[in-house]
């Protein structure tokens, strides 16, 4: 029997409902296959009910979401309100099920109090650090006058940092942060990075968007106003005006609160009848269009944020054996390797010739996508990345276990 199976674990997620959280979905099963119970509390999705059994082992406990505006008043409204759902809720977890350690995704960084209130009746707890929030809030706001904003984000990280008893980091990048402005040693940080499973496959095309030109590029993401889709946009405007590259669509998958914005810039820049915004779309045509593709884009442009994110879209790009167009950012190096080219940063119309250069090299186009799927086969997918994950459950939870037991691994 596995020393730790039957643990109980009380995950905490503000950003996504739990349906829409690849990360979130792939360490519960993990946690659960591997003889742990889950219970999550999320926002709850459109027709999502207030308890629902996810899979063997794993239950959700949802709360309605509220916010929406994009602005940072919505934004303090909606994590306050919320990180008082968790916490109420968390007490008919407790007396229902129980729970041994608390597992908190940011963003936000406000769940520290409940980690706090808990600690104090032996709970463990795990932080799972997605992002960096203070840089998060000034790419997206940028707004300087809120430098109050900024340090308080900073103090509330650092808090979590302070009372974790192991931290979960995506990167080695997101490490550093941990020692350095967490203080956090090595040995309490566990590296579990983005990776794509085994059903993240190529689909068949998808004939409807073939049709649309020779050659097309393909984005899969969030749209907020620091995910760089202005960026995109005004390359594709590059590369068919500047470059008189005509014979291009570009289909750009996924929904933000700048999604709006975004349509108007495009017919703006006079490419709409180049770009198709698909909006949230089902996991097989998700597929099914990534996998018509024949160059996929990553435009996050650099600044103190998105140099030290690893992009989840990039590995689902690089498991369907697509050649990636991106910026030169550091960990897009560390994650792409040689299945990607690197355009200057921030630099629209060098990544529009980027995009250019592989249009006119489908040889090339083949080796980098057979480059990227076997980093993803050798490295990065998340059967690999599973196991770092349940060692970091054995190093906490042996460490607190009177008996002395190992963990399963």
């Amino acid at each position: 029997m596995k020393a730790f199976a039957g643990k109980r674990i009380l995950m905490l997620l503000e950003n996504n409902p739990y349906s829409q959280d690849n990360r979130v979905k792939r360490e519960a099963r993990a946690l659960a296959q591997a003889g742990y119970h889950v219970s999550v509390i999320c926002p709850m999705p459109k027709k999502g009910k207030a308890f629902e059994v996810a899979a063997p082992g794993i239950h959700l406990y949802q709360y309605p979401l509220v916010g929406g505006g994009g602005g940072v008043l919505s934004y303090l409204w909606e994590y306050g309100y919320s990180t008082l759902m968790m916490f109420l809720i968390s007490f008919r977890v407790l007396f229902r099920e129980g729970f041994d350690v608390i597992h908190a995704h940011n963003p936000p960084d406000t769940m520290w109090p409940i980690a706090a209130f808990y600690k104090l009746f032996g709970k463990q707890f795990v932080f799972d650090h997605h992002d960096l929030s203070p840089e998060m809030f000034f790419a997206r706001f940028g707004d300087k006058s809120s430098q109050w904003l900024f340090n308080t984000l900073v103090l509330f990280e650092k808090l979590t940092f302070r009372l974790a008893n192991h931290v979960i980091a995506t990167n080695e990048s997101y490490k550093r942060v941990a020692m350095g402005r967490g203080g956090v040693p090595a040995e309490r940080i566990t590296i579990v990075r983005n990776g794509p499973d085994e059903r993240f496959v190529l689909a068949p095309e998808a004939p409807e968007l073939r049709q649309k030109a020779s050659t097309i590029l393909g984005y899969v993401g969030i749209m907020g106003p620091q995910d760089g889709l202005d960026y995109l946009l005004r390359s594709v405007q590059q590369l068919v005006y500047t470059l008189n590259r005509r014979d291009v669509f570009c289909v750009i998958i996924g929904k933000g609160d700048a999604l709006p914005q975004l349509k108007a810039y495009a017919e703006e820049l006079a490419i709409g009848d180049y770009v198709w915004f698909t909006g949230w779309v089902s996991d097989e045509d998700l597929l099914r269009y990534l996998s018509t593709a024949d160059i996929c884009l990553d435009p996050d442009p650099s600044n103190p944020f998105n140099d030290r994110c690893t992009m989840i879209k990039m590995m689902e790009y690089m498991a369907l054996g697509k050649p990636i167009v991106a910026y030169d950012l550091p960990e897009h190096r560390v994650s792409a390797g040689e299945a990607a080219v690197y355009a200057q940063p921030n630099d629209e119309l060098d990544f529009a010739r980027k995009i250019a250069e592989l249009i006119d090299d489908p040889a090339r186009r083949q080796q980098m996508g057979q480059t990227g799927r076997a980093r993803i086969e050798t490295r990065l997918a998340w059967t690999h990345q599973e196991k770092h994950l349940l060692t970091a459950y054995a190093t906490l939870l042996s460490a607190h276990d009177p008996a002395g037991r190992t963990a399963p691994v």
